[in-house]
């Protein structure tokens, strides 16, 4: 059966990454599946998991080679578990690990699984680099060839223009616009100034460098490459260095280097498992995954492109029987500044929460002194894959150090599409 007798809670055990590093720079040369397995055995040595058998381990990457089929099993076989632990790839774009664990939680839950997990990883240094498709099928033809002819014949057709080189493409398929130039429409559209955008982008950095600083991400973070740290955080940042900054996506915009996230490398990666297998190996549970939702928008005709997460978390309040702020925490992706600052608006909106959400009064506004307490992706840098996971192991660890309380995850991603749950203690 796929559902078990009961349902149990999906517990948390705690998290492990690398540093996030900024592309095309420390981690150039590392691979999806070294930076994957690096995460993977630093969980694995951190809670003492060399050998064992998990129910299941979830990952996957957005830019990703073709020989990378199958990569989380790879990294697993490499991370120091049980060869015999199964592993599958999961992909949804910036919110891959998260709905990972969503995915893993639901088997915990109905009892398929007692251990799991979610991890993601992403580089845009070593990005899988493509040919034309003409230069494809000449290769193809040629190689279904069954005689010397019929397999040099194809060739006849060969150009040099054939060997130029595709880049992984950073616009949506279906507007041909980039994720930036989708914000920037978003950021108009909802009013959202520069100046507001930059000093979330300020606090964001601030934040992370004092959660460095004090310690905090000691033992979520393992060394890899001689690099101990994230190094997007810019601790000497200020509003007047951030107003500098040249609009990156439209000559009148307001979206700059400075209040969007790099390109980043580097993974991430969460356990999970049901509490009667914790308590069995002696691991502290530090909170649990109690919902998760996802939500998509037309962003070709009627919504911003990043705008999913606000549909999303509404619905998962209904479910939870929640209002907005009933939370002591916020873990809000930071794709942009001006993405967050638009839903946050949109919340705060009966228009758009009575015509849009159907709802009778408008959600309201949150605590921003309750936002993103330890830095957030601009600041951190976000590996598309990889955010997730981070997110729930930072959100976890703060709610174990409150000794207790409620949290919000709100992830979006391309495509039009947002993944949000709730993490409590």
């Amino acid at each position: 059966m796929l559902v078990g007798s009961s349902i149990r809670r999906v517990a948390i055990i705690g998290g492990a990454r690398i540093p996030f590093a900024r592309s095309m720079g420390v981690f150039a040369e590392a691979s999806n599946q070294e930076m994957l397995t690096a995460s993977l055995k630093g969980l694995v040595d951190k809670f003492n998991l060399r050998g064992e058998v998990l129910g299941d381990v979830g990952a996957g990457a957005v830019l990703k080679h073709s020989k990378d089929f199958n990569l989380t099993r790879e990294s697993v076989l490499d991370s120091g578990l049980a060869p015999e632990t199964p592993a599958f790839d999961l992909q949804r774009a910036c919110g891959t690990s998260l709905d990972t664990a969503i995915v893993l939680g639901l088997k915990i839950a109905v009892g398929q699984i007692d251990s799991a997990i979610a991890a993601g990883v992403d580089t845009a240094s070593d990005v899988p680099i493509v040919y034309p498709s003409s230069y494809r099928k000449v290769l193809l033809r040629s190689a279904r060839g069954r005689s010397l002819g019929e397999r040099l014949s194809p060739w006849t057709s060969f150009r040099p223009s054939f060997l130029k080189p595709q880049l992984p493409g950073v616009s949506e398929p279906r507007t041909g616009m980039s994720m930036g130039q989708h914000c920037e429409k978003m950021a108009q559209t909802w009013q959202i100034a520069r100046a507001d955008q930059d000093q979330l982008a300020l606090e964001s950095h601030r934040k992370a460098g004092a959660a460095w600083d004090e310690g905090f991400y000691d033992d979520l973070v393992v060394p890899f490459r001689a690099l101990k740290q994230d190094n997007n955080i810019r601790r000497d940042t200020s509003i007047e260095k951030l107003a500098k900054l040249k609009p990156s996506f439209a000559a009148n915009g307001t979206l700059t280097a400075g209040n969007s996230t790099p390109m980043t490398d580097g993974s991430a990666a969460v356990l999970l498992a049901s509490e009667e297998w914790a308590k069995a190996r002696g691991l502290p549970v530090l909170a649990y995954l109690t919902y998760g939702k996802y939500a998509a928008v037309d962003f070709v005709q009627k919504e911003g492109l990043l705008m999913a997460p606000a549909y999303a978390a509404p619905r998962m309040l209904a479910d939870a029987k929640l209002t907005l702020q009933d939370f002591d925490i916020y873990e809000i992706h930071e794709a942009f500044e001006a993405q967050v600052l638009c839903t946050l608006k949109a919340w705060e909106s009966a228009e758009f929460c009575r015509d849009r959400l159907g709802l009778s009064a408008p959600l309201g506004s949150i605590d921003r002194s309750k936002m993103n307490l330890k830095g957030g992706s601009v600041a951190i840098g976000h590996p598309f894959a990889a955010t997730g996971a981070r997110i729930i192991a930072t959100l976890a660890k703060q709610l174990a150090q409150r000794g207790g309380g409620r949290g919000l995850i709100s992830v979006c991603t391309a495509g039009g599409m947002g993944v949000t749950a709730i993490i409590e203690r």
